[in-house]
């Protein structure tokens, strides 16, 4: 895209954003649902000094609220979400691609083992 469709920049190279869903759902054990480690992301994310270029939130329902524990990986090229996130390593993975992207200097491909939680919370409901 051209500048002119964008007039606001920011200064700091922005590979990408990663939203953790911490909402009415999505980490709370006490409903059954798998834990989210909230405050290891936030201390891994500032340790590894990623906050400037692949930003990190930790949101309230992102919702879809039948599947648990869901990330949404946002790039300049394509918005990835992923669901059933279930297990600490999946999060380790994400804290990895983080940084392997950084040290790139772009977005780079998710693992395959996050690509099986590859989530369409947008499909259209199939004509009758």
């Amino acid at each position: 895209m051209s500048p002119a469709c964008h007039p606001i920049t920011t200064k700091r190279l922005v590979i990408g954003q990663v939203s953790v869903c911490f909402g009415c759902c999505c980490g709370q054990t006490d409903r059954g649902k798998p834990a989210v480690p909230v405050e290891w992301l936030k201390t891994e994310w500032r340790r590894l000094g990623l906050l400037k270029n692949i930003q990190l939130t930790i949101s309230g329902c992102l919702g879809p609220c039948d599947v648990p524990n869901v990330v949404l990986v946002s790039t300049a090229g394509q918005n990835v979400w992923l669901g059933s996130i279930d297990g600490f390593d999946y999060y380790r993975e994400i804290v990895d691609w983080a940084v392997r992207s950084k040290a790139a200097g772009r977005a780079l491909p998710l693992s395959k083992d996050l690509l099986k939680h590859r989530l369409d919370p947008f499909r259209e409901i199939a004509a009758r």
